[in-house]
């Protein structure tokens, strides 16, 4: 186990459990992300695309709950020169899980409002329970979404349904938000984490520096126009041909078939 370092008791911490590492919320009873617990996300993200043993995070709330959302009572107390100074902060907390360079699954239990739906939105996956249920409702309070909802939300499902969710401040339910994109899997409450692990650890012995660099691609291109989003695959793909990994996958596909590469990750 890993323990984010500069905080005694963490709202956010990660646990390294083989090659996957499972970055826990855990300010019960709603995981509410105050200050203290957006330091403590963005140093175990940090920890986790740094540390080599991991291939794989998962994100996870607990049984009962991904994240309510931000500390209302904390943001109500703030000036506007105070929340300009914190909007980077909370901005690069989210960001440092979306940045990390590995396979990113979200294991989804009860609400994920407001900046637990944006942090559900920097993972690559989102697997969420029956019982479970998002929205960014921070219309209803005068604001909006601050820490990439507005940006990470239409990349997903697209303006339109974007637009109306962040428009009306609605929550969704697990149905709907897979029939809309916003989810991707959704299972009884109690399997939730199983197979979010389950889908981490198919990267364990996977090519690491490869799904580093379709992350890459993928995640730059979607940011940029599909020129400048067909250079950085090119270059990503160049890349490659100077690791191990891919001398490995070739030479094994080439002598033993597809899957049968032992991949070195550097």
């Amino acid at each position: 186990m890993t323990i984010a370092p500069e905080v005694e008791h963490p709202a956010a911490w990660l646990d390294v459990d083989g090659a996957v590492g499972v970055l826990r919320l855990d300010r019960p009873p709603l995981n509410v992300l105050d200050r203290t617990a957006q330091r403590a996300l963005r140093l175990a993200a940090e920890q986790a695309a740094s540390d080599e043993r991991i291939r794989a995070v998962v994100v996870h709330g607990g049984p009962t709950a991904f994240s309510a959302g931000g500390d209302i009572k904390e943001m109500a107390a703030m000036t506007h020169a105070e929340m300009v100074g914190h909007a980077a902060v909370l901005q690069a907390a989210f960001d440092a899980v979306a940045a990390i360079p590995k396979p990113v699954v979200a294991a989804i239990n009860g609400p994920a409002l407001g900046g637990g739906c944006e942090l559900a939105l920097t993972a690559d996956v989102r697997i969420c329970g029956t019982e479970a249920w998002l929205g960014l409702p921070e219309i209803l309070l005068g604001v909006i979404p601050g820490a990439g909802g507005t940006q990470r939300l239409p990349r997903l499902i697209g303006p339109a349904k974007a637009k109306e969710l962040i428009f009306s401040g609605r929550q969704v339910g697990a149905a709907e938000a897979l029939e809309m994109g916003l989810v991707d899997y959704v299972m009884p409450t109690d399997l939730v984490l199983d197979s979010a692990l389950q889908w981490a650890r198919r990267f364990e012995k996977g090519p690491a520096l490869a799904l580093h660099a379709a992350k890459t691609a993928i995640d730059g291109g979607l940011a940029t126009d599909l020129t400048a989003g067909l250079a950085i695959e090119r270059a990503a793909f160049a890349g490659l041909f100077g690791t191990q990994d891919r001398i490995a996958g070739m030479r094994g596909f080439i002598t033993d078939g597809p899957g049968r590469a032992s991949f070195s990750g550097r």
